[in-house]
């Protein structure tokens, strides 16, 4: 059978920039999953996607013009439904058979096979591969339908130009034309209003044709960049930005680089079809403000590339991506030089401004700013806060740390209230951070309050000193009782409070910190605070509010509070949050590469100093190596399942005097040789030696089963080897709960 290669391309109006490469993603691989699914492309095609500003496209490898036929068995009905007593087809059997193309002859090859408890008829035929006409038609539609469109637009067609049937259009832009080419020849297909062709259209001011015609599939990313001025491919034209960016930075000297940011990176390859790198730069003076807030501004509202010097402080250069090539860029240099300077004035207003007024004097403001709804205001959040950074202070330092994260914490969220923060609200906390060096507080503090978010996002770096820790925890600690007390828990994939992102900061802290607090401490310090009786009580008549007006807007009556006030934040609010918690901890840790064995090993025992997990888990992927390890572990699994058929509850206790058996002799003997070894090596924190010592144990272990009744007639017998096994089953889980790794 004989391929050619196929490409499609859609052409368009402006696409969404930051949806692009998504779209050209998406687009590709549908089409190109669907032809492979109707045989038209091999399974090992090669699929080459193109995106630009205006157009998306697909080049697959190897294409059929007409898929091969198909072996198909298809069920028809049971055999006591389609045949009778005599064998002879019925009425029905018939009718189905008719509706597939065949006729009363096909019964006597009609296949029989066991369906279910029944028996079914199945009838074989050969399916006629289809045309690339059909399978592209229903591809083409299939990419269409299945883009991720961020927002749909309705347009109508151009008077006279629209096929039957259409007249409007909803689609992500408005489409101008489309390309379907099998080699050189046009392949019949329609999408969006418009028949398939070979020519689309390239640059808007610099293309050397227009339109500009595909004489091939194979020509097409050539063509456009020859006669277009277009580099269609989304990642040559990335590649060819940071090409050029490096250059400009190379050229400026002095060791500047452009800032590394590859969602900017990607955004600005979505807006140009053939860049072009220009130098530009600003007033000095502007360098007075802090360079994140600048940075923000020229990324965010500009799409600029700051220039970072070699100690990675900005400088007044900056980089502009063109999307034309003149002669003379001076006008284009000139022109974006003078749009930003305003935006630079901008901030240096606004930082200006804020530094008038200290963070202290700010602090009353955050009784304006609701919070949540039925958590109250920031005022009020900011005292929760406080009295939990307190409580986590005086456990972990002394009554200076206690003072700072106090201070830290009262004025944590006053930049909200800043004019920088309210146009850059992706500033706060760094805002705070300057303005509290400004108003001469301690660096500790100072960098506290621009680390209590941390971390941000995955990967972020964690607070830089104590005290931001004991904020940040405090902080985290805070949002997660209290929306976990009123029931706003994340669900599947969506959580508006960043409720996991908030448990893995904690994780984080506890564990890369090595900090010496329980996790249940934690928990608790932080409760405490929410289960004050006035805050019990702001809580849940809040509440009792919120539900109030739903019910009285639903039924249209008056409602009346009731005067009792249950608890908001009670006990299960804790347990529920350590759950949690530990849920986070093992999605983590499985991503670092541990298996979930390993996992479910160590956090079974609910370890509460978090920062010996990872040191566990080595101890646990230690012990796994060792060649005793699998008879132990279904060893221990089996005494687990002894000890929990037990009729109450089982002390780990041995009588000597009842030990009857030598195997049950020789078990006590290894056990008061290997325990003590391995719990003095448990408690000095050497986890690895505590497992390792538990291999003395396979031998008198396995001897135990072979050759001891554990329930034995005599009650007395009976109890003790129970308390055997809770003892050995007490060694073996120290450190994990070895049962886990049981095959």
């Amino acid at each position: 059978m004989t391929t050619k290669n196929l490409l499609v391309e859609l052409f368009v109006e402006e696409l969404p920039p930051k949806a692009l490469k998504k779209l050209g993603e998406a687009f590709s691989s549908v089409l190109a999953d669907s032809l492979k699914a109707q045989g038209l492309a091999a399974a090992d095609a090669t699929v080459t996607h193109f995106a630009s500003p205006r157009r998306l496209a697909v080049h697959v490898t190897a294409v059929a013009a007409q898929a091969a036929d198909k072996a198909v068995s298809q069920k028809l009905m049971p055999v006591a439904v389609g045949l009778d007593a005599s064998g002879n087809a019925a009425p029905a059997l018939l009718k189905r058979l008719q509706a597939l193309g065949a006729d009363a002859s096909a019964v006597a090859g009609l296949k029989r096979a066991p369906d279910g408890k029944a028996e079914a008829l199945f009838y074989d035929s050969n399916v006629k591969g289809a045309t690339l006409a059909e399978g592209l038609q229903k591809a083409l539609l299939d990419a269409i339908a299945k883009l991720p469109i961020p927002k749909v637009m309705t347009y109508q067609l151009e008077s006279g130009c629209e096929l039957p049937g259409w007249s409007s259009v909803s689609f992500v832009r408005p489409a101008h034309s489309l390309i379907a080419l099998h080699g050189a020849d046009v392949v019949p297909v329609q999408a969006l209003g418009l028949n398939s062709g070979n020519s689309t259209q390239g640059h808007r001011f610099e293309a050397a044709v227009s339109p500009v015609v595909i004489q091939d599939a194979d020509a097409y990313a050539a063509t456009l960049a020859k006669d277009g001025s277009v580099i269609a491919s989304f990642a040559e034209r990335r590649a060819e930005i940071v090409r050029q960016l490096a250059a400009a930075a190379a050229k400026v000297g002095g060791g500047c680089k452009p800032i590394d940011d590859d969602a900017l990176l990607d955004e600005v390859t979505a807006l140009v079809e053939r860049p072009n790198v220009l130098i530009c730069e600003f007033e000095s003076q502007f360098l007075d403000v802090p360079q994140e807030c600048l940075i923000l501004t020229m990324k965010a509202n500009q799409k600029y590339f700051p220039l970072l010097d070699a100690n990675n402080k900005l400088t007044n250069k900056f980089l502009v991506v063109s999307n034309i090539s003149p002669d003379d860029a001076s006008l284009v240099i000139g022109g974006n030089e003078r749009v930003v300077r305003p935006r630079l004035a901008d901030a240096k207003f606004f930082f200006d401004q804020d530094r008038k007024k200290s963070l202290e004097d700010r602090v009353k403001l955050l009784d304006k700013v609701v919070y949540h709804n039925k958590l109250g205001t920031q005022g009020e959040r900011v005292e929760r806060v406080r009295a939990i950074a307190k409580a986590i202070a005086a456990q972990l330092g002394d009554a200076t740390l206690v003072a700072q994260a106090d201070q830290a914490a009262q004025l944590a969220k006053t930049d909200l209230v800043t004019d920088m923060v309210g146009e850059f609200p992706e500033l706060q906390g760094i805002m705070g951070g300057y303005y509290a060096l400004n108003d001469g507080l301690p660096e500790a503090v100072a960098h506290a309050i621009e680390d209590h978010y941390k971390p941000r996002f995955a990967g972020d770096t964690l607070p830089r000193n104590t005290v931001g820790v004991v904020v940040a925890l405090a902080d985290k600690l805070e949002t997660l009782l209290g929306m976990f007390g009123i029931g706003n828990l994340p669900t599947g994939d969506k959580d508006p409070f960043a409720l996991r992102r908030h448990a893995l900061g904690v994780v984080r802290m506890l564990i890369e910190q090595n900090i010496a607090f329980e996790l249940a401490s934690l928990v608790k310090a932080a409760f405490d605070v929410l289960d004050d009786p006035v805050i019990q009580r702001a809580a849940w008549d809040r509440q009792q509010a919120e539900e109030l007006k739903v019910k009285a807007a639903a039924g249209g009556i008056s409602m009346h509070a009731s005067s009792f006030s249950p608890r908001v934040f009670d006990s299960s609010t804790t347990v529920n949050l350590a759950a949690f918690i530990y849920d986070r901890l093992a999605g983590t840790l499985r991503e670092q590469g541990y298996s979930a064995q390993e996992v479910d090993a160590v956090l079974a025992l609910r370890p509460q100093r978090l920062g010996d997990v990872p040191k566990r888990l080595a101890a646990v992927r230690a012990f796994a190596a060792l060649p005793e390890a699998p008879a132990l572990a279904a060893a221990n699994k089996r005494v687990g399942n002894i000890l929990k058929k037990a009729e109450g509850e089982v002390a780990a206790q041995i009588n000597d005097a009842l030990l009857v058996e030598p195997a049950e002799k020789a078990l006590a003997d290894a056990l008061k040789l290997v325990a003590p070894a391995a719990d003095a090596a448990r408690a000095s924190g050497n986890y690895t030696a505590n497992l390792q010592a538990l291999a003395a144990l396979k031998a008198p272990v396995d001897a135990f089963f072979d050759g001891v009744m554990v329930n034995a007639e005599d009650p007395a017998l009976k109890a003790n080897r129970l308390g055997l096994l809770a003892t050995l089953h007490t060694a073996m889980n120290r450190v994990a709960d070895l049962s886990k790794l049981a095959a």
